[in-house]
This record gives structure tokens, sequence and C-alpha cells, in this order.
């Protein structure tokens, strides 16, 4: 979802917006054109504010208000300098002359181990035409991309290649979106029976579906480089009749109460097992979606989490009806109140990338606060509690996770990302035209990519103060 400016973003330049705890900064103030409120070469009153302590003439317990003078250059800049004291957001508060409000400007400062952690949004969980999508994988890249994806994957029902496919349309231009390679996980037929607890492969770095001689080994074959992104210690592919028997031998010894099936529970474990095998992010998706009944039994549900044998919680996924959200968001806050401490993304699950066929392709993603936006580091960040997901039903977002993440998160999806999102636009137009253009709109296409390429990290560089 791009995220609408507000009138300030339109009006005024203000770098960095985020800071580290106690490091003292530089904050520029710079009027994009509009009606001047700054005047030039005048001194003003300023106070930083910061917001949960409240009025310090009311709570002088906790208000922290501090006060400086400073002064406007010629064009109407400003320079001025502070170290905010803790992690909250605060204003920058100019005075009139009489000491009432003039103007204020939304700044962040987070402690040290959310410094230098940079905020990426995207999607863990989307399909194609490599399984039962609209689009092709590049273009649902090129798509995202455009509506202010940082990262992707491409998790096709049964098969990674896809998500390969994708990765390799843009190896020649250099993009901003980091497209990671996945898939969703459905194995074969055991006894006439089948796990249907679906799982998201984030990540792997081979596939898992491939690893039975299934759909995505009758499609794309057995060549290591259509099922891994690595060339070394990649399983061997099994017969079905080889996983069906290590299948029934796991499921005699799962420990899983009665009210839990032995066997699928036995096959989602061996699933996620060889997630993290291939360094992967094993995601638990939709228990609350509703094909027919609830897609997974709330007893089972019970065991995933007790069990924690998955790396991270698609609280939120790809339907508007309030119960599959609301209840699986009531399940992540009621573990959280047993003290069971659960990884959360939001995706999609989108089937069709433009939002005037699919209402649902845009009603949530993930915040992931990670070092850089990379495979390995979002999948760490996530597994250490680093992300959030965020809630696009309705106009009004909203957001689920950790409480720190979810005031930052706040923050950001009304400070930063409105600009972030138009650098996204003009990427992702170009990534289309790129992959489906003429000789000489790919030409165009590729060569505009090249010049703009890094502009993203410029962008981080310049609004986070680490």
């Amino acid at each position: 979802m791009a995220y609408p400016k507000n009138d300030q973003l339109n009006n005024f330049d203000v770098y960095p917006r985020v800071f580290e705890a106690g490091k003292e900064s530089e904050i520029n103030i710079r009027p994009l054109g509009g009606r001047r409120v700054i005047e030039p070469e005048k001194e003003y009153d300023v106070l930083f504010c910061a917001l949960d302590g409240g009025d310090p003439n009311d709570f002088p317990a906790t208000g922290d208000f501090q006060s400086i003078k400073v002064k406007s250059d010629k064009d109407g800049c400003v320079k001025l300098t502070h170290a905010f004291s803790g992690e909250q957001e605060y204003f920058i508060r100019f005075l009139k002359d009489d000491g009432r409000t003039l103007i204020q400007f939304p700044v962040y400062c987070v402690e040290k181990d959310l410094a230098g952690r940079y905020p990426y949004i995207g999607d863990l969980h989307m399909h194609t035409t490599g399984s039962d999508g609209r689009q092709d994988p590049e273009v649902v890249c090129a798509n995202y991309r455009k509506y202010g994806y940082d990262f992707t994957v491409i998790s096709d029902h049964r098969r990674y290649y896809p998500s390969l496919r994708a990765i390799k349309a843009y190896k020649d231009v250099p993009i901003d979106l980091n497209i990671v390679p996945g898939e969703e996980v459905h194995l074969p037929e055991v006894n006439g029976r089948r796990n249907d607890v679906h799982i998201v492969n984030f990540g792997g770095e081979y596939s898992i579906n491939a690893l039975v001689e299934d759909v995505a080994v009758e499609t794309d074959g057995r060549d290591v480089s259509v099922r891994a992104i690595r060339t070394d210690n990649v399983p061997d592919i099994m017969t079905k009749e080889q996983f069906s028997e290590k299948m029934l031998s796991l499921a005699e010894k799962i420990e899983a109460p009665d009210t839990v099936d032995a066997l699928p529970a036995a096959m989602c474990k061996w699933t996620f097992d060889e997630i993290k095998k291939a360094n992967g992010l094993g995601i638990f998706p939709h228990p609350n979606w509703r094909p027919n009944v609830y897609h997974v039994p709330e007893k089972f549900v019970d065991w995933l989490f007790d069990a924690r044998v998955f790396d991270a919680f698609e609280v939120l996924g790809g339907e508007n009806y309030y119960e599959q959200n609301g209840f699986q968001t009531l399940r992540y806050y009621e573990e959280a109140a047993k003290g069971n401490r659960v990884p959360v993304v939001g995706s999609t699950d989108s089937h069709d990338s433009y939002p005037e066929t699919n209402v649902n392709g845009f009603i949530c993603e993930t915040i992931i606060f990670s070092p850089e936006n990379e495979r390995t580091a979002l999948i760490d960040s996530v597994k250490k509690y680093y992300s959030v997901a965020v809630d696009t039903i309705s106009k009004e977002f909203r957001l689920v996770g950790e409480a720190r993440f979810v005031r930052y998160g706040t923050f950001l999806l009304r400070h930063y990302f409105p600009l972030h999102d138009e650098v996204c636009f003009e990427e992702g137009r170009l990534m289309k035209q790129y992959v489906t253009g003429s000789p000489e709109e790919r030409e165009e296409a590729g060569a505009l990519l090249k010049a703009m390429a890094g502009r993203t990290k410029r962008m981080l560089e310049k609004y986070f103060a680490f």
C-alpha cells in the first residue's frame, strides 16, 4: 500500500528524522516552496517536546520539554542540534512571539539496539502464474515495488522455481527491490492423507517441495539450478514411497497430545526443520482462513504454538473478513500474555498484483527492522523479533506486534514511508517496462534503472542518523 503524504511532508523536508538516544545530532529543516511559515533570518524559541512524559507543568516528574534559541538563514532553513534522551516520538516546536505554537515537526528517537536497523517494508507470501496467480513472477515483483515494497518473495504453491525466475529476470540491471527466493510447501499424500497445514518457506536456500518426486520435480526438473540457490549440501530427491515411509516413521515418534493427529504433526515438524536446514524462515500462515471450516483445528494450532516448530506467525493474511486476521491477532496477544514471544509477519497471500482487480492484494504488509535489505539479514531480524505486521484493510492502518515496534512503525508510516513510496513508484514502473516492453523500451528502462540505483539507500542515510 502506498501511504499518502501529509501536508507537512509536502511543504518541509526534515532530516534526519530518526536518531539514537543520547547522541547529539544535527537536524535540518528546509522549506519546499509552500506558504512561508518560518521567516528568513529570524530568531525563534524552539521546544523539544517528548510525547510520552506529559506536559511538565502538570507532570513535572516525567515531563521533558527543553528550550533553545535558533536563527533561520536567508532561505528560511534551520539547522539545530540536540541529544534526545529516550525512545519515543518528539516534537520540534517553533513558538510565536507570544509563546503559542507556530509549527512543530515530529521526529523519533530509538534505543541503541534499533540504531543501525533500518525499516524495510514488504511481503513474505504471494503467488504468480507459477501456481494460481494472475501475473508472471517478474511482473508481480515490479508491481509491488511500484506500490512501495523493499522486499518480496514469490512463494508459489508447490514450486520454488518461479521465485528464481523472478530473480533471473532482473539479474542484468540494478534494482533496490530485494527479491527473495521461496515457495509455499505442499507435500504428497501419505496413505491417502495430506498435511493441509500450509507452510511458507521464505528465503530457504533450497526447495522443500522439490525434495519429493511431485509437482515441482515434474514441472521444473531435478537439476539443482532449478531447486536451489546453492550448489552444495542440497538434499537428494526422495520418491513418494521413501517420503511416505519417512513420515510414517516420524509420526510414530512425534510428541503431541491425543487431540493432535500425529501424521500431519510429523509432516509439519519435518517441513519446518528442513526450512531451518535450508537457512530459511518457516512461516505458519492463516490458521483462521475458512475455505470450508477453519483451515487448522484450534487444538492443532495450540500444539504448533506450544511446540514452536515454526519461526514466524503470519498474524495478518490475505482475507478481509474479521474472523481471519482478527482471531489470529487475538491468538498472538493471548500467546504474548502467556509469556510466549512469537515473531510476526503480515502478508497479502496475493494472487493478483493489481488493486483494480484484487481488493485483497494490498491489505497487509510487514516492516522488518534490519541492518540491511538482504535475505539472511531480514530472516535473522524477524527471528530476533524485529518485525511488525501492518493491517491496511481499512483506510486507517493498524499495526500488530510488540508495543515499541508498533509505536515506531506508526511514526514511520506517517512521516517516512510516504517519501519512500514516491521513490519506489518510478522504479517499479520501469521494472515492468524492462520485462514486458519492446526492445527499445527495455533498453530505455534498463538505462534509467541503472541511473536510479541506490536511491532507497541514500534516503535511509539521509533520514536515519545512524
